[in-house]
């Protein structure tokens, strides 16, 4: 076919200027169209022959209400057959020698990013038309997984494209397989998004989501002997298919500079250093709808006038290089996830992420918004045409930015701007640990974005004036004590106007109040000072007048003798006066100090920001992600500003989407919860999941259940061999925790508790161990931070631990210990469809929700945990006997921590004697004093037992005693995950997104036609 009839890029794509009608951007320009287009363009299994030159309009075709081209997606085995070989043959990123695995992935996810832009830009032209109110949710992380899987299961074609991949002699599993996760997330953070977005696809709600595309992730995890190890992620080495680079959306982000007032009178932010993103753009679908939403990620770029062509050329290469290296240092803001922060550097990496995820999605929102609104842009309808969602304060940087976009770009006054911020932008919190509360530097802050400091500062003044005006004049002590918790600036000097307010009467000095007295005092007072001074006489001199007899020797003595006493008097007198003197002032220096301290900044301590006052501020709803956590956040975390704005605070309780975590991951069991529900609806409205509880106690439900979960655990068993070495025995309970490495999620406890139980078993014969011990495959997987010292810690111990037992002969089978290297949702899709109990074990209060614990549930899995985040929810919904729950409640461990401070807590001897048995040695030569030195002392940093693992290890082993009883009853234990199964109906994502539509972001479902 002669290339001509292949338009270029640019005919496709207008470079700036405007955004396309559609992402993909259709037009009339000729070009060669896949099979997938069109079921009736086929060719050979051998041939290379494109389909016809046509163009779009000549495309059969089903016009919609809106305009939007319909073309037909294939459905058939023989037509997808042939989209994967026209993507093999023609849109290759290997060579055509042969078809492998590798290959074969990349062709079938194109052919089905086909069939996902065609639903794509329907979806786009329809809200284009429509105009409709739209959210936009903002996350650093977005853990999406593997995407073929899930694409072709909301296609509905998971059949199709197992029979066309078995035609070119492959297997769609081992396919799916060769996908890399895409490295964009690390925790429930970042799944959570990913969740939100498949259930806003899935219920058809107007959203797009908006990320950063990191070129190496987080890190990869490899374990050694000396416990973790990380290095960059490979996930974009070979490329990303599922993503579309839009060089024709690119936006300018600023850095440095500094701000000037224009002849205009306005403020301008000059100079300093700019920036270009692009966006790259993932389809994602929903279930079994049309409607296609979008992820939009930014990366940065470096133009090539940066490289020194002249230099180079002229034989100075390192100077050229040099040049280019220096630009380069624009890419890194796209390379990692959440760079260490504990050089300068790392700080201003991770604050210029945060503001170009913030600045370019903002820019794209509004060219959005003013292309729609048309000729006539009336911002105060912004609020009413988007809404915003922070998802926790890594966006707070939007707040300023919509601020300095709408007051210095679009001409606004501060009072419009505030308006339209307030009513737009919307903050979910996810933690109530301090350290977790972002807080930057100031001075960091004023050098990188100067303009945003202004705001900030403006922002700060005018929330002050709001908590005065509400709180009233009357108790200063207390209202001091507001505004110190409640602003946004932190250790900074408080405006002159709010210092006056606690301004106190300066205290004179006894002496310059007795010299004020005297001058100003009226003459009764002067008398009564010389009647005091005359009181000093002796009365023999008062009586001088009556004895006027005596010899003038004896008045001369007397007048000497008097004149000594008085002098003396005097003395003592005046140094008393002046020691009082010199106290006052003491007491009024101290006084002036207090003051000074309490209303002004510590130049020893830094100047902050804090990011979630801001965010409390700066949005029209605040939110908590679980019941006990959104309570938390009232009442404790942000109680000053709950009761200034109690309207703004709600709980939205988190969920996951049914699609991945049961339907895709666990067909088996996906396959039983149909036939016995009698339906498939639970996959969009999982409260028909409730109908199990009906057969519960059915005993040919009962088998076909354990089968289920024994297949599971079978390729379990082979993926851990093929990860770690160990071989484990499927026929042992399967006991897992796997999520981010903290020392609040309480690893150690786990750990410990398995220490406990090795011990145990070694002091026992076999015969006993048997009868004592059910057999427990204890595996864990999740990744330490990497400068996060404490948590690999844990990771070596637990390693050093699993290779000890796991080589005790007599031990066996009756334990083991795994670690899974590198956790990611792949590994999770494995893991929890074979898990029969989960730990989520945190101490009480810490942990905002989690999510992975409602796919546990979901998947039949018997949580042991306490009452934290959504285990309170979970256990009230399966019931209470199907949870096994231990460990001090929320409203205990501040006075917990108090009765370790003062030395009051009692080590139960049995943690004693764990700590004693991993000191002696048997774990190895590493020393793990630093571990077990910080669940000692009553105080210090890294000391004191912090989260309570002391406390909390007695109850935990007695819990886990309940665990083995129940598991020896096979019968009532598949009863408990029957109806784990059942109860999860509550923790879909998609009630979670119902909520946030309608009580936060004020949206519709909008079906495309």
């Amino acid at each position: 076919m002669a290339s001509s009839s292949i338009p270029s890029r640019s005919a496709s794509f207008p470079r700036v200027g405007c955004i396309p009608r559609s992402p993909f951007f259709l037009s009339s320009t000729t070009f060669v169209v896949p099979v997938v287009f069109s079921a009736g363009i086929r060719r050979g299994f051998g041939s290379r022959r494109l389909g016809r030159p046509i163009s779009v309009r000549s495309v059969k075709q089903s016009v919609t209400d809106g305009g939007a081209p319909g073309f037909v997606i294939a459905d058939d085995a023989a037509s997808i057959t042939s989209s994967i070989k026209y993507h093999a043959d023609f849109t290759p990123s290997f060579s055509l020698e042969s078809v492998d695995l590798s290959k074969a992935y990349f062709a079938a996810a194109q052919s089905v990013r086909d069939a996902l832009i065609i639903n794509w830009n329907a979806t786009y032209e329809h809200y284009e038309k429509m105009n409709m109110k739209q959210a936009y949710y903002l996350s650093m992380e977005f853990l999406q997984g593997r995407a073929l899987l899930n694409a072709i299961g909301n296609l509905e074609l998971t059949g199709q494209y197992a029979e066309a991949l078995s035609q070119l002699g492959h297997n769609l599993e081992n396919v799916a397989e060769t996908e890399p996760d895409a490295a964009l997330g690390n925790g429930g953070l970042g799944r959570l998004a990913s969740c939100f977005l498949d259930s806003l696809a899935t219920l058809n709600y107007p959203a797009w989501g908006y990320g950063l595309r990191y070129r190496y992730g987080l890190f990869k995890q490899n374990i050694t002997k000396d416990g973790q190890e990380e290095v960059a992620e490979n996930w974009l080495e070979m490329g990303y298919p599922w993503e579309i680079v839009r060089y024709d959306v690119s936006y300018p982000v600023k850095f440095y500079g500094k701000v000037v007032i224009g002849s205009d009178e306005k403020k301008h932010w000059i100079g300093g250093e700019d920036i270009e993103v692009i966006a790259h753009d993932v389809p994602i679908p929903g279930y079994r709808t049309k409607t296609t939403i979008n992820l939009r990620l930014w990366s940065t770029k470096v133009p090539s006038e940066c490289f020194d062509l002249e230099a180079f050329n002229c034989g100075e290469h390192t100077k050229a290089s040099e040049a280019h290296a220096n630009a380069e240092k624009i890419l890194q803001i796209c390379y990692i996830l959440y760079p260490g922060d504990d050089s300068i550097e790392g700080k201003i990496l991770r604050l210029k992420q945060q503001y170009t995820l913030c600045s370019a999605s903002l820019q794209d929102i509004i060219v959005r918004f003013e292309k729609r609104s048309g000729s006539s842009v009336n911002w105060e309808e912004f609020p009413d045409k988007v809404a915003v969602q922070m998802n926790d304060t890594h966006p707070t940087l939007c707040i300023p930015e919509l601020m300095r976009i709408l007051i210095d770009v679009k001409g606004l006054s501060w009072d419009q701007a505030w308006k339209i911020t307030q009513r737009t932008v919307a903050y979910t919190n996810h933690t109530v640990l301090p350290e977790a509360l972002e807080k930057w530097s100031l001075e960091l802050m004023q050098k990188l974005l100067p303009r945003h400091v202004e705001i900030i500062e403006k922002i700060d003044n005018e929330l002050l004036n709001d908590i005065i005006l509400d709180h009233g004049k009357e108790d200063l002590e207390l209202l001091e004590k507001k505004l110190k918790d409640m602003r946004i600036l932190d250790n900074v000097d408080f405006p002159d106007s709010v210092q006056k307010l606690f301004e106190k009467p300066k205290k004179e000095t006894r002496k310059g109040s007795l010299e004020k007295t005297l001058v100003e005092a009226p003459a009764p007072l002067q008398s009564e000072k010389k009647l005091q001074v005359e009181n000093l006489k002796p009365s023999s001199v008062l009586d001088n007048k009556v004895e006027s007899g005596k010899k003038l020797s004896d008045k001369a003595q007397t007048k000497t003798d008097l004149s000594k006493k008085i002098k003396a008097e005097e003395e003592i007198h005046g140094e008393e006066e002046e020691k009082k003197e010199e106290e006052d002032e003491e007491d009024d220096d101290e006084e002036e100090e207090e003051e000074e301290t309490l209303l002004k900044s510590n130049p020893k301590l830094p100047k902050m920001v804090r990011m979630a006052n801001l965010c409390v501020v700066g949005g029209h709803a605040v939110n908590g992600v679980a019941e006990i956590h959104s309570d938390i956040v009232k009442q404790d975390v942000f109680q000053n500003f709950y009761k200034l704005w109690p309207e703004k605070f709600q709980n939205k309780t988190n969920g996951v989407t049914p699609r991945r975590w049961i339907r895709f991951c666990n067909p088996e069991l996906s396959g039983i919860l149909t036939k016995w529900i009698g339906t498939d609806e639970w996959v969009l409205n999982t409260e028909k999941l409730a109908d199990l509880r009906k057969f519960a106690d059915n005993e040919d439900l009962h088998l076909e259940w354990r089968e289920v979960k024994r297949n599971n655990k079978l390729k379990v068993a082979s993926f851990i061999k093929e990860k770690t070495g160990y071989i484990v025995s499927p026929n042992s309970m399967f006991d897992i925790q796997v999520k981010r490495i903290h020392e609040y999620k309480r690893q150690l406890l786990n750990i410990l508790g398995i220490v406990y139980r090795y011990k145990k078993m070694k002091e026992m014969s076999a015969k006993e161990r048997l009868l004592s011990f059910v057999p427990r495959v204890c595996i864990f997987g999740g990744k330490a931070f990497a400068t996060y010292v404490q948590a690999k810690r844990i990771v070596k111990f637990i390693t050093d631990v699993a290779f000890t037992i796991n080589h005790d002969p007599d031990i066996g089978d009756l334990l083991k210990v795994v670690f899974v290297p590198d956790y990611n949702v792949s590994v999770a899709e494995k893991l929890i469809p074979a898990s029969e109990l989960s730990q989520h074990i945190s101490t009480a209060g810490m942990e905002a929700s989690g999510t992975s614990n409602m796919k546990f549930a979901m998947n039949g899995c018997i949580l042991i945990g306490t009452l934290d985040g959504a285990n309170v929810e979970i256990r009230e919904e399966v019931g209470e006997d199907n949870f096994f729950l231990f460990g001090a409640r929320a409203d205990e461990i501040a006075g917990l921590r108090e009765e370790r401070a003062k030395g009051k807590f009692k080590s139960d001897p049995r943690f004693e004697e764990v700590k004693k048995f991993v000191r002696s040695g048997v774990f190895g030569i590493h020393n793990y004093n630093e571990l077990m030195g910080s669940l000692e002392g009553n105080e210090g940093f890294g000391r004191a037992d912090y989260f309570l693992v002391g406390k909390d290890f007695p109850s935990y082993l007695e819990c886990q005693e309940k665990v083995d009883e129940a598991y020896r009853d096979q019968k009532g234990w598949t009863k408990m995950s029957i109806l784990n199964t059942a109860g999860s109906y509550k923790f879909s994502s998609d009630r979670t997104i119902h909520e946030y539509a309608k009580a936060i972001w004020d949206i519709k479902p909008v079906v495309v036609p």
